[in-house]
């Protein structure tokens, strides 16, 4: 059975979360909070598993594996079915594109360490990191609508009508979107999609609320 090193809110375990889902993988989880006790993330014991201190950690017979995109890969190679990519080449760019746009271009500027840079280290306070937020966020989901919009790939979902990479790194941005207030007016093929995903079992199971570690 694999192991999970995670934290609730995390976007990045919360992917991973969607595609042990998916693929009806079993797996135990070990709560990691980002926040308590000094963030249990930055102990020796977790930083020996993961020296970037940073979650998730996917642990398979032993084995640690971090980074949310190359553990949704190495899931994807060493279970391909149901799977999580497009058939054809084309369409696996264009799926890795998405999923990045997202995990590399928004994610990492609303992450807790920078927004507690922010207030800790540059002394900005709670409205303008929150203006911050939403300002990173807006921004690149007007290039993912775009993208999405002006695409003849779309379905269902981001890419054809059954669940991809670029799916599992939506769902959670948009709940990160939602938790800020943040207005997604503007986005209606996110919403629509992040609606989809919200119908299947494997997404819902997923979310922060869902979790045993959930406050």
């Amino acid at each position: 059975m694999y192991e999970l090193y995670t934290y609730f809110r995390s976007s990045a375990a919360y992917r991973v979360r969607i595609a042990l889902n998916l693929k009806g993988l079993a797996c135990e989880y070990h709560p990691i909070h980002l926040l308590r006790e000094g963030s249990e993330q930055k102990s020796a014991d977790y930083r020996r598993l993961n020296p970037q201190g940073l979650v998730p950690t996917l642990v398979d017979d032993g084995e640690p594996f971090t980074q949310s995109l190359a553990i949704l890969e190495y899931l994807e190679e060493t279970h391909p079915e149901p799977t999580l990519l497009p058939s054809d080449a084309e369409g696996c760019a264009r799926v890795r594109a998405l999923a990045l746009a997202i995990a590399c271009d928004i994610h990492p500027l609303n992450n807790l360490r920078v927004l507690a840079y922010l207030r800790d280290n540059l002394g900005i306070d709670e409205p303008a990191r929150t203006r911050w937020y939403r300002h990173w966020i807006a921004e690149g989901f007007e290039a993912v609508e775009a993208l999405l919009t002006g695409s003849p790939a779309i379905g269902r979902f981001c890419h054809g009508d059954q669940p991809t990479l670029a799916d599992i790194c939506l769902v959670p941005q948009v709940f990160n979107a939602r938790r800020f207030d943040m207005d997604l007016g503007g986005f209606p093929t996110i919403r629509r999609i992040d609606a989809a995903c919200l119908e299947i079992a494997a997404f819902r199971d997923a979310a922060p609320s869902a979790q045993p570690d959930a406050e």
